[in-house]
């Protein structure tokens, strides 16, 4: 027989002991969590949970193989693999897959759930930690609050740490074990992330709490917790260590670090120093139970029947709890307590039919348990791949599943569609470039059979609302062979006239500055330079309303109008020197800003989302007092640079009084104040007429 497999099967036949305080503990951990998530004021450091898990994780992981012998090395490593495949892979499959059909039936595309499926993706393979440090997308921020994914950082951080742990660990289950070189080991890369969590809490915020050098030092923490009391012959579920009041001091402070950390925990200390009081509180809790006879109320209290069942389902609702929150923010909303109610009892029925159905019946699967152990890998991994596949497919079938009319009639409310060819035989095409960290996007045309309408050039310079006109610019570049070079520097408005916080500040003017220095340099007579942007403060975000007397300070208050001062003197030169190149400027006026967010409102199961009580409409005279300012702004710029106009799309989406975010039952509005694809259609013959007089007013000038 051959001994590896000999060693394999031997090794399979010692099962961990199991010690029920620990599932206790894991409902601390996961009930915790859920309430933060539910609603943050009930517990403000719940999030402080995960913690819990990270300490938890090390000890049960170690103790599961701390008492294997002489292994070979890939023994080992099959053995250790095909635990955590059982253990991990299905109820993961299973979660992802439902959650990226919910997805696509509930949750239309759009800028807030732009990185939901790419996460999704990479959780299958313990990797959505690294696309939310990438997309730069804080735990703490309101846009993760969208993803139904964010929740999977977690089991990605375990899961890279699954491949460290076996490389480590070895040398304490080898034939020559060194089990004091494997503490030292692992105390060295504790202390290695310690002082990294240190060093890049105050450097890279987001890239210290997702990923795993900032997070291994609480998981070695469990690790060598279990290592000391292994050296010190205590195994694991072996009641030899009496009741001492010192274990009892040990276990009450523990509680107490504990629940300090729930009520005190702040985002702005995780991932270091924060967790230092649930990692203590947890390993406080292991040393003061490990090995002792149930006594007392608070060990009573972690192996009663309804903690120990929370705890063994606690992956699960861990898995769960999350895309079941973010499932009903996008459709009902979550502030009533009704919601709420509905969301516990729906993530406990998930949980527990994840628990049953799919968790136990592979973990005690005969099948599996006499499969060769590098079967059991590739088949964890199989499944991985079918499902990660299976998810792409969902996605890509979106339009043809979604129950939302933003999916569905993606045309008339997204403004980045597709364009079609010309009846003149032309067909748009774009390309791109990077400008100092921005994007700038070329359209033009190619293929026709006419010569272009307008001799000049189009730059456009803006933020999100330049880009919100990507459809109108397209169609544009294809009907008059304009050539179109737009800068995309989403959040950087320019010339925007609002106060500004401080956050983007340099960034902006970075991508401001070298967009106009490329656009300086380029322009001549003939050209036209357009500048949307968002000046007009906001009612509602993507998130949340605003009050309405927060909005009018916004515009008229001592600090608005100093920023709208501020905003013209910095302006004129610039303008000027275009002017100066022959270029003609058109600056937009505003357009209207609504109290809701169409594209969250816009079915049958979402219009019911407190988003949604602003309403769709706002009154012109309203809206004309908002503008006025800006208006003035614009003219008293315009005096100082003749070469300055303004392009008002008023008129075309708002003729009447009232001015609302449809027509004829079409979306004008995406969101609160970027206009949608149909609007884009129905302002270009206003916007072609307006730029093509100046343009051929430029080249004869």
């Amino acid at each position: 027989m051959n001994p590896r497999c000999h060693e394999i099967s031997t090794a399979r036949l010692k099962r961990p002991a199991h010690a029920a305080y620990i599932d206790g503990l894991r409902a601390i951990a996961v009930l915790s969590v859920i309430v933060y998530h539910l609603h943050t004021q009930w517990l403000p450091g719940g999030f402080a949970g995960v913690d819990i898990f990270f300490v938890i994780s090390g000890f049960v992981v170690s103790a599961s193989v701390g008492d294997l012998e002489s292994m070979q090395f890939f023994s080992f490593v099959l053995y250790f693999y095909s635990r955590r495949v059982q253990r991990i892979v299905p109820a993961l499959v299973v979660c992802l897959v439902v959650t990226a059909l919910w997805s696509a039936l509930f949750i239309p595309a759009a800028w807030l759930s732009d990185t939901n499926t790419k996460t999704g993706l990479f959780a299958f393979f313990g990797l959505s930690n690294l696309i939310l440090v990438r997309t730069g997308n804080d735990y703490f921020s309101p846009r993760v609050e969208f993803n139904p994914y964010l929740h999977t950082w977690s089991l990605g951080v375990e899961e890279q740490f699954y491949l460290l742990f076996p490389l480590l660990f070895f040398v304490w289950v080898s034939k020559r074990p060194r089990k004091k070189l494997c503490v030292a080991l692992f105390a060295g890369g504790f202390v290695l992330s310690l002082l990294n969590g240190w060093w890049l809490s105050t450097r890279n915020e987001a890239l210290d709490f997702y990923m795993i050098p900032g997070r291994f030092w609480e998981l070695a923490s469990g690790i060598l917790l279990y290592q000391l009391l292994a050296l010190a012959k205590h195994p694991l579920g072996v009641i030899d260590r009496d009741r001492t009041l010192r274990s009892q001091a040990v276990l009450a402070g523990s509680f107490v670090l504990l629940a300090a950390s729930f009520a005190t925990s702040r985002p702005d200390s995780f991932p270091f120093p924060g967790p230092l009081l649930p990692v203590m509180g947890t390993l406080g809790i292991l040393y003061a139970l490990h090995g002792r006879a149930p006594q007392g109320f608070l060990h009573g209290l972690l192996i009663s029947p309804v903690a120990t069942f929370i705890g063994k389902v606690s992956y699960s609702l861990y898995l769960w709890h999350w895309p079941v929150i973010v499932l009903l923010r996008w459709t009902t909303g979550l502030d009533a307590p009704i919601w709420r109610v509905v969301a516990i009892v729906v993530t406990f029925v998930l949980a527990t039919a994840s628990w049953y159905f799919v968790e136990n019946p592979v973990r005690r699967s005969m099948i599996l348990k006499n499969m060769r152990r590098p079967f059991v890998v590739g088949a964890g991994a199989g499944a991985l791949m079918c499902g990660a596949l299976l998810s792409l497919g969902i996605h890509a079938a979106q339009p043809q599943l979604s129950l939302s009319v933003v999916s569905q009639r993606a045309y008339d409310w997204s403004a980045y569609r597709p364009i079609e060819a010309s009846s003149a035989g032309c067909r748009g095409t774009w390309d791109s470039t990077q400008v100092e960290g921005g994007l700038l996007w070329i359209y033009s045309r190619s293929g026709c059979e006419i010569a272009p309408s307008h001799r000049g050039r189009l730059y456009v310079i803006g933020d999100s609302h330049a880009m919100a006109y990507s459809m109108m610019l397209r169609e544009f570049a294809l009907e008059t062979g304009v050539k179109v070079f737009a800068y995309n520097n989403g959040g950087c408005p320019f010339i925007g006239l609002l106060p500004r916080g401080h956050d983007d500040l340099d960034r902006c003017k970075r991508l401001s500055d070298a967009a106009i220095a490329q656009i300086t340099a380029d322009v001549g007579r003939g050209d036209v330079v357009f500048m949307p942007s968002l000046r007009l403060p906001r009612f509602s975000d993507e998130f949340a309303r605003f009050d309405d007397a927060s909005a009018w300070k916004g515009m008229f208050g001592p600090q608005a109008v100093e920023s709208r001062q501020q905003g013209v003197r910095e302006a004129v030169p610039i303008l000027q020197k275009l002017a100066a190149k022959g270029a003609k400027v058109v600056l937009e006026a505003p357009t209207p800003v609504f109290r809701s967010q169409p594209f969250r409102c816009s079915d049958w199961f979402n219009r019911g989302n407190p988003i949604c009580s602003g309403g769709d409409r706002i009154a012109r005279t309203e809206l004309e007092a908002l503008r006025s300012p800006v208006l003035e702004s614009y003219a008293h710029i315009a005096r100082l640079v003749p070469d300055v106009s303004v392009w008002d799309p008023l008129p075309a989406l708002c003729p009447d009084a009232v001015c609302s975010a449809r027509a004829d039952g079409r979306p004008l509005f995406f969101d609160g104040d970027h206009i949608s694809g149909y609007a884009n259609r129905l302002l270009l013959p206003s916007f072609e007429q307006f730029v093509g007089e100046l343009m051929d007013a430029g080249r004869k000038s």
